[in-house]
């Protein structure tokens, strides 16, 4: 019976924070304390995912845990975009009051913001997306960074209670798997938002090269293959590599888009 009580209350609590979902920024785009999206939602969601029966652990986050949490959060939403990445649905997911959405968004969201906003110039499209592939790329490095320590983290743990296990209450294992399994779901989210972003950019230029042709395609183009090394890492699960690897990814070279493109008759649909 408390176990439905329990999750009524949830689902009311839910319910009444549902018309401020959408999770605060501060400076620099960062998430600003919230008592509604800190608090109350994580708990709620915390009950919610713990009756779907996903492992939920009670272990306090270490300091590199937190601030995963908060390097990550820049590439699951895109607050200069007004809402192009689903910003609630995001923070819905992010709080586990739902199962994760991200895997059902589409990659035309980021183009049709972009083309609908008014600039002076159409080559200003280019730079806009240019600056925000490269927000992207100056932020992946410490964020591949954090990851890999978090990774390291489960590992200690996952040797402390193998030492140390015997002696310990027999919660702690499954408290210790639960901590991996959420962590693992978080990376295996950021993998997915940085497809996405990667995805989105791709198709922004592909359409503005068709709408707008300018020479700036080739900046925002060399801009995506930077950002593809990292996009190739993270789909490795290849977080710890040192940053001199960064650029050239191992000798691998990523063509650009603007290779297939040849002076071939075109064909315009009747």
């Amino acid at each position: 019976m408390d176990k439905f009580v329990g999750l009524a209350g949830a689902l009311a609590l839910t319910a009444m924070l549902a018309g401020c979902v959408a999770r605060p920024v501060g400076d620099f785009g960062r998430a600003a304390p919230s008592w509604t999206h800190d608090t109350a939602m994580p708990a709620a969601g915390d009950f919610i995912a713990a009756n779907r029966g996903e492992p939920v652990s009670s272990f306090n986050k270490t300091d590199q845990e937190n601030e995963m949490h908060d390097r990550v959060w820049r590439f699951l939403v895109a607050a200069h975009a007004k809402d192009w990445q689903f910003d609630s649905a995001v923070e819905l997911q992010r709080t586990r009051i739902v199962r994760p959405r991200d895997e059902s968004f589409t990659i035309e969201r980021y183009y049709q913001w972009l083309s609908r906003t008014e600039y002076a110039s159409s080559r200003t499209r280019y730079s806009t997306v240019g600056r925000h592939i490269t927000a992207d790329i100056d932020t992946l490095p410490t964020t591949f960074a954090v990851i890999c320590k978090v990774i390291e983290i489960d590992r200690q743990r996952a040797i402390a209670y193998g030492t140390l296990g015997h002696d310990l209450a027999p919660r702690i294992g499954e408290e210790v798997a639960a901590r991996r399994y959420e962590n693992d779901a978080f990376i295996d989210w950021f993998v997915r938002a940085l497809n996405y972003r990667h995805s989105s950019y791709g198709y922004a230029l592909d359409n503005l090269l068709v709408e707008t042709p300018h020479e700036q395609s080739l900046a925002v183009d060399e801009a995506l293959r930077r950002m593809s090394v990292y996009v190739d890492r993270a789909n490795r699960r290849d977080f710890c590599a040192s940053p001199s690897a960064g650029y050239n990814g191992g000798g691998v070279v990523i063509p650009s888009r603007f290779q297939h493109l040849g002076d071939t008759e075109i064909v315009l649909p009747k």
